[in-house]
This record gives structure tokens, sequence and C-alpha cells, in this order.
């Protein structure tokens, strides 16, 4: 089975008819329509959306087979999947979490650091996260200055790392927590 990719989350059911609330992941929020049946993680259940409407922050979704409050209530929390090779492809410094994760990272000069454990976004901007060979875990900026090569071909990203953070004390310092993650970001 290809790896999947998290496009959508089922929230709070909504009314008294089936719908629930519906977090999408895409570019557009409705483009979950588009992809077929969405699949559970572990893919032994399948999802069809039936209706859509936009929300302030979400979709408000019915899918195929969920008509009660009852039956929408207990889908709260499941994330939505598909295939990797049903999305579109990216464009040029665009890329799916699903193909970043696992990646070998080294440095600008070729050194192992470990390998891409996942992407995060918290609100300040993408920040990588890299679990090392030896020592803690670094999270980074996933920036064109911190990462300037992404070499998904060669199954590698390479990582500038950061010198010294603007404000920390190095004494005080958490090695690797970058703080500026717009920092060095292409707009």
């Amino acid at each position: 089975m290809s790896a999947l990719v998290c496009v959508a989350r089922i929230g709070a059911a909504h009314g008294v008819r089936g719908a629930v609330k519906l977090w999408t992941f895409t570019e557009d929020p409705f483009a979950v329509r588009r992809y077929g049946p969405l699949l559970s993680k572990d893919g032994k259940r399948q999802f069809e959306v039936a209706t859509a409407r936009e929300a302030k922050d979400h979709l408000v979704a019915t899918f195929k087979g969920v008509t009660t409050r009852d039956e929408a209530e207990r889908l709260n929390g499941i994330e939505l999947y598909v295939a990797r090779e049903k999305l579109p492809a990216t464009d040029e410094d665009e890329y799916y979490h699903t193909d970043l994760i696992g990646l070998a990272a080294v440095t600008t000069d070729g050194e192992p650091l470990g390998r891409v454990l996942a992407i995060h976004n918290f609100g300040a901007g993408d920040i990588i996260e890299i679990a090392p060979l030896k020592g803690a875990t670094l999270l980074l900026p996933f920036s064109n200055a911190v990462v300037p090569e992404v070499d998904l071909k060669g199954g590698r990203v390479v990582i500038e790392l950061p010198q010294e953070i603007e404000g920390d004390d190095p004494s005080t310092s958490r090695p690797g927590l970058v703080r500026k993650a717009q920092e060095g970001r292409d707009p």
C-alpha cells in the first residue's frame, strides 16, 4: 500500500441528521470530495463525503451511511487519509510531509545529523523535527536559510545549523530549539 496522507479530521457532530464538523488540511477545503473514499489511518474504514458546506473555520459535512447524531458523534476525532498518488503534484519547493519524513538529514558539510521525524506548524511557520544520531531532538525552521536543499531522489535534506539565536543566553539555551521560525523564509 502506498503512503497515506492525512487530509482531514472529523470533529464534533453538527445538528441531528448525521452532519459533522470537518477540518481539512488541503489548500482547497472542498478537495476532500474529489479524492474518492477517504480512509482511516489503519486503512480499514472508508468514508465518502456526501455533502459539504463552508462554515467559519471548517466544513460542515455528511458522510454516506451516517444519518443520525449518534453515528456522527462516534466519528469525532477520526483522521481521514488518501493515498499519496491521488494528490496533485507539488510545485517547486513544495513538499508533502510524507515525502520528507524518514529522509536523512545531513549538514552542509555532508556530516550525518539523523532523520526527519516530522514537520510541525504551531502557527509561526513550518518546523522540521530531526531525530539525531545522538543527543536531543532538533526542532528547526523549515526555511531556505536552515534547509537550503531538499533532495527527494537522493533521500536527504541538507541542514544549515544556526550558530546562535538572537537574544538567547548560551548558558540557558536548549540546543536545537529555534524561536525565530519565520527568519529566512521566502514570501
